[in-house]
């Protein structure tokens, strides 16, 4: 057990799910000086992004690591040596704990333990692939102008071998797919950066519309439309 991540064991199969932004726990010693209410909205947590990864590690048969913490706690998506690590302001919202926060404890609690772990699970498998998740919202509030149309995105920063080979499924499935948005992944693959294209290993990274994955049901067919896009990543790529 840690409190830098949470690991759901669906099987066997060499795909590693890893997601960083999935949990709004704050630790009960750490105040972060928010309206608690905000720990339910996007500037803490990527909706739907723990349920989407348990459902699909359980129908894949795979390991899922969640991230333990908020990403107002601090961001896991984020190189050591990043600005936005202790978020001081997210989407027009102060964050006025972090403001004096001690980012080395924060790093050496969560942020060192999760990336290791993943590290160590990624060095068991004999050929693995990752899946990384992540959702995005519809609508900024610092930025209500901004169109946002697309059901999910797909992110990449050098390696883009899966998203040509997902980016036709998934809009066969029937969703409207961003390449590279809502987000590029050229600035924003942190994770993906460190143990996939660092270590040759093949990817994926999408990113879900938030509000098509607020409840069971669209998890559900999100989990169920992403499972054959993983396999067939997997199997040409791995």
């Amino acid at each position: 057990m840690s409190e830098a991540f949470t690991q759901i064991d669906g099987g066997d199969l060499n795909v590693l799910i890893i997601a960083d932004h999935a949990s709004a726990h704050v630790p009960a010693d750490i105040d972060l000086g928010i309206d608690s209410a905000l720990l339910a909205d996007h500037i803490a947590v990527d909706i739907g992004v723990a349920e989407v990864s348990a459902l699909l590690a359980r129908q894949l048969g795979c390991t899922a690591v969640l991230g333990g913490v908020s990403r107002l706690v601090i961001d896991l998506n984020r190189e050591e040596d990043a600005p936005g690590l202790l978020p001081v302001m997210s989407d027009g919202h102060a964050v006025p704990g972090n403001r004096h926060a001690d980012l080395a404890d924060r790093m050496m609690r969560f942020h060192h333990p999760y990336h290791h772990h993943v590290a160590r699970l990624l060095e068991r498998m004999a050929s693995p692939f990752i899946l990384s998740v992540h959702s995005f919202t519809p609508r900024l509030a610092s930025d209500p102008g901004q169109k946002r149309p697309w059901d999910i995105g797909v992110l990449y920063n050098r390696d883009d071998r899966a998203a040509r080979i997902a980016i036709p499924m998934l809009e066969a499935a029937g969703l409207k797919v961003g390449d590279q948005l809502p987000y590029s992944g050229k600035v924003l693959n942190a994770t993906m950066n460190r143990h996939a294209e660092g270590n040759g290993i093949p990817y994926l990274g999408i990113e879900m519309r938030q509000d098509l994955v607020g409840d069971a049901d669209g998890q559900r067919r999100f989990a169920d439309i992403l499972a054959p896009v993983v396999l067939e990543c997997r199997g040409r790529l791995a």
